[in-house]
């Protein structure tokens, strides 16, 4: 068994580039995902009514974030379909034209003093329907990468892919900071933000030229297709297996949520800390992040996916809810803008970046003609209840200040993570292109 931290077992020529070709999708994927995490932070007042409380506008920023999310798992059923029929390659570029043009009409919508409401509405009606095509983007692409790598390498590629979100992330945060920084107040909130859009557009566009390069995956081309993966998916074995990846992912879901889609808009909103000191702390850890990913993946390759996700959940239950709690009280403490975000920015290394483990765990789960399907539906469906984050921050206030709120749900993410790895089996050792993948500490494969 080669499965060690320093396999020397080649990537062939195709490998490498149905990898990058991974990395480069997710990467643009992420830069369009995140673009109102920073891009709009600063002028979502741009699209919503004057004279809102702190409050809703942290809980409106949240939800446009939302919309893209709740996108997603849709994308990921429809998508993953279409993956196992008639080909991850083919199905990949049309979810790249998709979001690539939402993305592009984000950046022409009017603001509110034009056309009232209807401004915001759109912006979230388009956010929506963007993260449907992302949600089939990596669900093709990230299948058809992990498809074409050696057994020994899967740990790493995994990583690498996740990595890819660290880097879109940085893009993001340079393209914003540079926005920031030539432009006024005035100027950002008129077009500043638009420039971001219009460059993520031409970045998935740049991205689909490089994709008509990248071959299918010759396990897909050479195994037996279902006639109805999305039905066979939600049946027998494979149900099973989607409950505890559920639960797993509700976890990570949770966490990623605290932490990319809440803490920027309480720090910028609640602590006051200038979008400028958060989006420069969030691009420097993002280039910690991608090696983080990637020692997250080698680590599930050296010692296992379930423990290494186990000792992840626990990571993130301890050190995730300590280090959040520390941040806040320090700001509300009168601390610096820069050591508030230095300590937020650390919290949010050690809670998202087991997610280097995710996507190896999830594709080695499901045998291949259904398995664009189980892993789009794996990673996305847990997405929908911590979508409405922004709504339980809300709720919990009746019990902590707003600016606490999110401690409950980076604790629940740890233990849902734990739970669910608990539940399932060990991974590492499955053989893609067979139909032995592990069910339950050891019992037949699913489809048998």
């Amino acid at each position: 068994m080669d499965s060690g931290l320093f396999s020397r077992q080649p990537l062939s020529p195709t490998a490498r580039r149905a990898l990058i070709a991974g990395c480069i999708g997710f990467a643009v994927d992420f830069f369009d995902i995140y673009l109102p995490i920073l891009a709009l932070a600063p002028v979502t007042k741009y699209f919503q009514p004057p004279g809102l409380s702190a409050a809703t506008t942290t809980t409106i920023y949240f939800f446009i974030f939302a919309a893209t999310l709740l996108g997603r798992p849709c994308g990921a059923i429809i998508f993953g379909h279409w993956a196992d029929r008639i080909g991850r390659r083919r199905t990949t570029m049309v979810s790249i034209i998709g979001f690539g043009m939402f993305t592009f009409l984000i950046a022409c919508l009017p603001g509110y003093g034009t056309i009232g409401l209807a401004s915001l509405i759109l912006l979230i009606v388009l956010r929506f329907i963007g993260g449907v095509f992302m949600g089939g983007e990596y669900t093709s692409n990230n299948t058809l990468a992990l498809e074409m790598v050696p057994k020994a390498r899967r740990g790493f590629v995994g990583g690498v892919l996740q990595g890819a979100y660290p880097i879109g992330f940085f893009l993001v945060s340079v393209v914003t900071s540079i926005l920031l920084s030539v432009t006024t107040p005035p100027e950002y909130l008129l077009w500043g933000w638009r420039i971001a859009f219009i460059f993520g557009a031409i970045l998935a566009f740049m991205f689909l030229i490089y994709y008509m390069n990248v071959p299918e995956s010759s396990l897909w081309m050479s195994s037996e297709k279902s006639s109805a993966p999305l039905k066979e998916v939600v049946s027998g074995e494979h149900l099973k297996n989607l409950t505890q990846i559920f639960i797993m992912m509700l976890g990570f879901w949770f966490g990623s949520q605290s932490l990319i889609g809440v803490m920027p808009g309480v720090l910028i909103h609640q602590l006051h800390v200038p979008s400028e000191v958060m989006t420069n702390g969030l691009l420097i850890i993002s280039f910690v992040q991608f090696f983080a990913f990637v020692g997250f993946g080698l680590l599930g390759q050296v010692i296992g996916r379930r423990p290494a996700i186990v000792l992840s959940g626990a990571l993130i239950l301890i050190g995730g809810t300590g280090l959040y709690a520390l941040a806040i009280a320090h700001g509300l403490s009168g601390g610096s803008a820069v050591s508030t975000t230095f300590i937020a920015c650390v919290c949010y290394l050690l809670v998202i970046s087991p997610w280097g483990i995710v996507t190896t765990y999830i594709c080695e789960r499901f045998p291949t003609h259904v398995r664009a399907s189980g892993y789009g539906i794996g990673y996305s469906l847990a997405v929908i209840i911590p979508a409405f984050s922004g709504a339980y921050m809300l709720a919990l206030q009746a019990i902590l200040p707003y600016a606490y709120t999110p401690v409950v749900m980076i604790a629940l993410s740890g233990i849902l993570v734990v739970v669910g790895a608990l539940m399932g089996p060990e991974t590492r050792d499955v053989e893609l292109g067979a139909a032995d993948l592990v069910v339950a500490h050891g019992a037949r494969a699913p489809g048998e």
